[in-house]
């Protein structure tokens, strides 16, 4: 099988590289929200403008997270994330060169679809496949850290490129930046091989019908919406937010960064917990945890102080469900249709993020007030920490027919 991984120099070549590609391609997608004071107020923009284009980016990421993923079980994830650097690239690029609302809202589709094919779920569910299933939390874990720490170092250097060359000029460059995802191709094509290569559109579809009829896929599948939600809220409008609040620009970029940091921390925490404690457990823990937090935070007198210290917190509970969604995905469905299935659960957290970007701005050009959309996070954060409980850690009927000899 593709995930008996061996001590070899290709095999640590691909992980680096696979990091390198998560950190580059998740950063600047992740961190965009830092532009919609400044693009909004220089343009006369109501903020559901801004907050459309981004909920547009997250929803045709996620139809083309699927996609991706089954193009990467049958042909090679290397051709896929080709695709999507350039893709998002030229998106990006095409941010920076036009001012007109329409087609601004519609790079979200050239973003999205770039993103969809070049970011960390299609780089960690590749790595996720050539390591031993007692690594698969770990290396998971490690590809999400990497992510975090894209976020980590694009939020304070798209806010300073913003201030210093201006938004237009930030934008292009960042979608040249896509380019450099592609010289670390190579150590990702040498060793991740298609894993679907002889299954016909019929072996797929069946593959689909056996997870959507399996309760613990569906738990994964509706509690991953959840994360989506909380996580495009915040980083659209968070900087926004804490500007509204009185607070400098510059709070809300390292508020993001903060996040991506401590993600790092919480990311590797995630992987080594999914090795050693009930995954479902501890899904569930970090979505009550951030209910929590969220409650705490918009109770008490927002300082600079309590800013940062929501987002430190937030950041070990921000990409921490990945490794574990993922690695549940793998445990229960196997590692054939692996891409396609991890693909399909990330359709339904961009669904979240669709929402919760698109709606926070919507309420805020409505009330001016973001109120209804942190409750609401609180609310989908104590439900989601009930879905995931009733899931199986045991093979389905996918995963079993995979270890059949003549599977």
């Amino acid at each position: 099988m593709a995930s008996q991984d061996t001590n070899t120099a290709g095999l640590s070549a691909a992980i680096l590289g696979g990091c390198v590609i998560s950190f580059l391609g998740f950063g600047f997608a992740a961190t965009f929200g830092v532009f919609l004071a400044p693009m909004s107020a220089e343009l006369g923009w109501g903020r559901e403008i801004f907050s459309l284009s981004v909920a547009v980016q997250a929803l045709v990421w996620g139809f083309s997270q699927p996609i991706a993923g089954a193009i990467a079980d049958r042909f090679g994830t290397a051709r896929v994330l080709a695709f999507g650097a350039i893709c998002a690239g030229i998106g990006f690029a095409l941010r920076g060169l036009t001012t007109d609302p329409t087609l601004f809202i519609m790079t979200g589709i050239l973003v999205g679809a770039g993103t969809g094919a070049a970011s960390f779920p299609i780089v960690i569910a590749a790595l996720g496949k050539i390591v031993r299933p007692e690594r698969r939390s770990f290396i998971l874990g490690l590809g999400t850290a990497a992510a975090s720490l894209g976020m980590f170092v694009a939020a304070p250097t798209a806010t300073t490129l913003i201030s210093s060359v201006g938004w237009q000029t930030a934008l292009i460059g960042i979608g040249f930046s896509f380019a450099l995802i592609l010289p670390f191709l190579i150590f990702i094509a040498r060793v991740s091989k298609p894993t679907a290569s002889g299954s016909s559109a019929g072996d797929f579809g069946r593959a689909l019908s056996a997870a959507f009829t399996d309760r613990s896929y569906l738990c994964l599948f509706v509690g991953f919406f959840v994360c989506g939600f909380h996580v495009a809220f915040i980083q659209t409008h968070l900087p926004a937010y804490f500007v509204d609040l009185g607070l400098a620009a510059s709070i809300g970029a390292w508020s993001l960064a903060l996040i991506g940091l401590f993600n790092i921390a919480g990311s590797f925490l995630s992987g080594w917990s999914g090795q050693n404690y009930s995954k479902k457990t501890v899904l569930s823990g970090i979505y009550f945890v951030r209910a929590f937090v969220i409650s705490v935070f918009i109770l008490v007198p927002a300082t600079e102080v309590s800013v940062l210290i929501f987002s430190a917190v937030m950041g070990l509970l921000w990409l921490s469900t990945v490794p574990l969604t993922m690695g549940l995905v793998a445990q229960t469905q196997g590692l054939r249709f692996f891409s396609t299935l991890a693909g399909l659960v990330f359709l339904s957290h961009q669904t979240g993020s669709f929402i919760g970007a698109w709606l926070g701005g919507r309420i805020y050009d409505m009330a001016q007030d973001y109120t209804p959309m942190w409750w609401a996070a609180v609310v989908l954060g104590l439900l989601a920490a009930l879905i995931h409980l009733p899931i199986r850690e045991e093979p389905g009927a996918l995963a079993r027919a995979e270890l059949e000899p003549d599977a």
